[in-house]
């Protein structure tokens, strides 16, 4: 009896220690590691940069009689660019109560109520919780919707006098199961992304061709419908360029219509108060022209749009640093490489050449192939953009990883070894096998990587852990 007591202490002191030993360490402490411009950017663009990060940290209010950016509403699930940009600086994903540094409660909470608006909170939007954006799946007639539908109205503000415009019925798209939610993407190194060339992306899909059909992985590139390069930026990687992302940002998320998007949305009689487009490029009047050249003065960020100014700020922002390795972080990037992980975190890639030397022929790791690819049931949204299907996901890069909150494209998990488990289709895909909608598998991807893992002993497991942390 004492030798079966003692083997059943023995037996569960292990199990404690390998619950123990597979653990999240959680968002990174210390410095940032993230949030400034690279420092080999010339005078000028240094300049730029300084100048038009002022614009992407400024709040906007409706004619910009309040607070001093212009164009807010008449929807809106935002009011300034760093507010969901934030985690663990400005540029980076969202904020929250569990930041190590600074913690800050999802400032979409106080936003309803701001300068006098009537808006509810939905039931999604919470203080602990991230930052995010709704999409419906289906219109009211059961055709495909995916728009992005604004948390918020500019009814009550009083610089909105007489609009009445109502919010969406959040609780009904919710019993409906209608509903599908999105995160902030970080900003951190997207120049170089946007400088990598299209057969530098196809050249390292190609490369694992085999290696991913072994596998299981598929991967195809979500190509724009214009002129057929590859789109990249998105959680989709449903938008083409840096200038779009923050043209459709400020258009879909604040409500600002601008030179791409000149169109208000929600334009209902009695909640449009500017002509359009509100933010535009604007040479400077004639009282400040120079006498000498009779030319526009003014910098370029001061004579250029809000749109200009935001895409500088995320093509100049450096990516972010990763900690110093140890010997379980690199184990853990051995194991991330040897288990199949990087097939689709591609570790490493190398821009063009570019106007800006600091963009320009840069070998730089992102942990992304900005590949599309089938997730199966457990992430499917339901949303297809451009050639993504409904279960289909960009490979979300992994550089920054270890400061970051909440993970995944709906911010539905703060445990990483949750966010990884989720990448699996899940047990209950078999038995409801032709029960998904058109364009979604059943299986994911990434189920014989995920089984992999799996089989790896505990501290293989934190070793990976450690190391994803670390970047």
């Amino acid at each position: 009896m004492r030798r079966s007591g003692v083997v059943l202490l023995l037996t569960v002191s292990l199990v404690s220690i390998a619950t123990w030993a597979q653990r999240d360490p959680g968002p990174r402490s210390g410095a940032p590691g993230a949030g400034g411009p690279y420092l080999t950017l010339n005078p000028n663009e240094l300049s730029f940069f300084a100048h038009a990060f002022l614009r992407f940290a400024r709040p906007v209010s409706v004619s910009g009689t309040i607070e001093k950016g212009k164009g807010l509403g008449p929807t809106f699930s935002g009011n300034d660019c760093a507010m969901c940009h934030a985690q663990p600086t400005a540029g980076g994903s969202s904020p929250g109560l569990r930041a190590p540094e600074e913690p800050h409660p999802n400032p979409q909470v106080a936003l309803a109520k701001l300068d006098g608006a009537t808006n509810s909170v939905p039931s999604f939007i919470k203080p602990e919780g991230p930052v995010l954006v709704a999409r419906f799946v289906r219109k009211p007639d059961g055709s495909p919707d995916g728009d992005v539908h604004a948390l918020y109205t500019i009814a009550g503000r009083k610089d909105a006098v007489g609009c009445s415009l109502k919010q969406p019925d959040f609780d009904q798209q919710i019993a409906n199961k209608n509903i599908a939610f999105r995160m902030p993407t970080p900003l951190y190194g997207l120049g170089l992304v946007e400088n990598t060339a299209d057969a530098t992306l196809r050249d390292n899909l190609a490369s694992t061709a085999a290696a991913r059909s072994d596998l299981g992985i598929g991967g195809t590139f979500n190509v724009s419908p214009n002129d057929g390069t590859i789109m990249r930026f998105g959680w989709k990687a449903q938008v083409k360029s840096l200038l779009m992302f923050a043209a459709e940002a400020a258009n879909v998320e604040m409500g600002i219509t601008n030179e791409l998007f000149p169109n208000e949305r929600g334009a209902v009689p009695g909640c449009v108060f500017n002509p359009t487009p509100e933010d535009s490029s604007h040479p400077l009047n004639p009282s400040q022209q120079s006498p000498n050249l009779g030319k526009p003065v003014g910098s370029v960020s001061e004579m250029s749009s809000d749109i200009i100014n935001f895409a500088a700020v995320a093509r100049f922002l450096a990516p972010p640093k990763p900690a110093p390795d140890t010997s379980s972080t690199v184990n853990g990037a051995n194991l991330f490489n040897k288990i199949g992980c990087s097939l689709c975190h591609s570790p490493s890639l190398k821009t063009s050449s570019s106007v800006h030397s600091s963009l320009s022929e840069v070998t730089y790791r992102p942990f992304s192939d900005f590949a599309l690819h089938h997730m199966g049931p457990q992430l499917a949204d339901g949303i297809s953009q451009g050639s993504a299907g409904p279960d289909e996901f960009r490979t979300a890069p992994l550089w920054g990883l270890g400061k970051r909150l909440f993970f995944l494209h709906d911010g539905r998990t703060s445990d990483l070894l949750q966010a990884i488990e989720d990448h699996a289709s899940g047990s209950a895909c078999q038995s409801e096998r032709g029960a998904h909608p058109a364009g979604e598998n059943c299986s994911s991807e990434a189920d014989a990587v995920i089984g992999k893992f799996k089989a790896l002993t505990p501290s293989q497991i934190q070793d990976i852990l450690n190391f994803l942390r670390s970047l």
